[in-house]
């Protein structure tokens, strides 16, 4: 065989590993080529799956959040509120000229502002002390309250020549003691002398409550209530938690509340126009709500520039209700003022009944929110923390509706009970005239003496008022008997 024919049979088979060689690599380029579709497709799948999910989601804050509703709009149940009010139930911070509520309540202004024309405890304090306010004006809590925050409603309220407000509220427990330069001396003030150092008792034993009966008669004493707020440690207060911190609250205030028994069981009932609660999404219905309006045991919406400019009034009626036993006789509300308003109320004068089913109630929903490694504010200085620096301490007002038109009818009759550790309010609450020689008589204090200290001073400064009433219609004086 010759050189060339060696080549060319050399040329052939290599031209047959070659054309091997790339039918091989077609193989594999078809073979790369279909995983490359199948990946596309996954990936097309995949976007596609995304897509509905962002759908769902986007649809999802629409309906949760719609532009209708806090907090990104306002509520159906506040649009028809007059503009002012409007003004304090969105996502915003209170401001409304029309009635001078200007103050920021975020950053805390570089200046004080005009408190010259003021009468409140806050006022009254910075005007003395000015330079607290450059002292504390940069500072904030770990939860981001300012000290613009907690001055913020007595700032914008400049109070009434003669009823004297405190002008200050907490956003956190941490505001007591960030700004303690602030709120110590007008906690001593409002309180009447409370110094920084002072341990706050806490007592609800209830085998040492009083056993004397209020009205032997039956013919004096109307009703009975006990009633106190409690806050949720390590949360922010009303004036400043978010929309979902709010949300979070109700959650769990109301798994406590849901779980009790006995007499204590009973139903939640978020405000009309509530979108935060599952079982009753739209809240309360209408006949729900004229009941417990008829019966004075609805909060509504705050028409009061001292709640609107404190923060309250915000993503109105989002996230509050109220729970009641099956007996009505037992009332929580959710996330108003404070984060919760315990009430124990009945008629007639067993105020012993009502303070032993208000320690029941208050243990109850405690017990529920150590289990979900929550519990109360509470610290030895201050006793229970609350929004408002008048309710320290134990934040209990114990009190009974009673009819005394005699008493009620002398010229010392405020400082009578004053002398007596007690306060008289109309039916219709504190501001209230009374109608009948009928009074709401409480204890007057609330930090400094326990539970079952006020409920004592309560208990015999009711049944002393009864028996003096009774004298007074037989003619008999009672000079000798009353405080002076």
């Amino acid at each position: 065989m010759t050189v060339l024919s060696r080549l060319r049979g050399a040329g052939g088979l290599t031209a047959m590993a070659g054309t091997a060689f790339l039918g091989k690599r077609w193989v594999e380029c078809e073979d790369a080529s279909e995983q490359v579709r199948q990946k596309t497709q996954n990936v097309k799948k995949a976007m596609s799956e995304l897509n509905s999910a962002l759908d769902r989601a986007s649809q999802t804050f629409e309906d949760h959040c719609p532009p209708t509703y806090p907090p990104r709009g306002l509520s159906e149940t506040v649009r028809k509120l007059p503009d002012w009010i409007k003004a304090g139930c969105g996502n915003s911070e209170y401001y409304c000229g029309e009635k001078g509520a200007t103050f920021p309540g975020g950053e805390t202004p570089e200046i004080c502002p005009d408190l010259s024309k003021h009468n409140n405890f806050m006022a009254e304090f910075l005007r003395t002390h000015p330079e607290l306010y450059d002292k504390l004006k940069n500072k904030q809590t770990s939860l981001g309250v300012t000290l613009a925050k907690c001055i913020k409603t007595g700032v914008d309220n400049p109070g009434h020549p003669h009823i004297k407000t405190v002008g200050l509220s907490a956003g956190d427990e941490e505001s007591y003691e960030l700004f303690a330069e602030l709120f110590d001396p007008i906690i001593d003030a409002r309180h009447g002398g409370y110094g920084k150092d002072a341990i706050h008792p806490t007592c609800l034993d209830l085998s040492k409550v009083s056993k004397r009966k209020l009205d032997p008669t039956g013919n004096y004493v109307l009703t009975s209530r006990v009633r106190t707020g409690r806050s949720i440690k390590g949360t922010r207060l009303p004036p400043a938690c978010t929309f979902d911190e709010r949300r979070e609250l109700e959650r769990l205030i109301v798994k406590g509340l849901m779980s009790l028994q006995g007499n204590l069981k009973g139903d939640y009932f978020p405000l009309a126009g509530s979108k935060s609660y599952a079982p009753k999404p739209n809240g309360m219905s209408p006949q729900k709500q004229d009941e417990l309006l008829s019966a004075g045991n609805l909060f509504q919406e705050p028409d009061s520039t001292l709640l609107l400019s404190s923060g309250c009034g915000r993503h109105w009626p989002d996230a509050r209700g109220i729970y009641h036993n099956d007996n009505a006789d037992c009332f929580v509300w959710v996330n108003e003022e404070d984060q919760m308003r315990i009430v124990s109320m009945q008629k007639g004068d067993d105020i012993q009944e009502v303070f032993g089913r208000f320690v029941n109630l208050c243990d109850g929903v405690q017990k529920v929110l150590k289990s979900e490694g929550a519990d109360f504010m509470w610290n030895a200085h201050l006793g229970y923390i609350l929004t408002c620096p008048s309710n320290l301490g134990t934040g209990l007002r114990a009190g009974s509706l009673v009819k005394m038109p005699l008493v009620s009818g002398r010229k010392d009759f405020r400082k009578m009970l004053d002398k007596m550790g007690l306060q008289a309010r109309g039916q219709g609450g504190v501001d209230a005239d009374a109608k009948g020689g009928i009074f709401d008589i409480s204890n007057a204090d609330r930090l400094g003496k326990s539970e079952v200290e006020l409920v004592n001073i309560m208990i015999n400064g009711v049944a002393d008022i009864v028996e003096w009433e009774q004298k007074l219609e037989r003619g008999e004086s009672i000079d000798h008997l009353v405080p002076n």
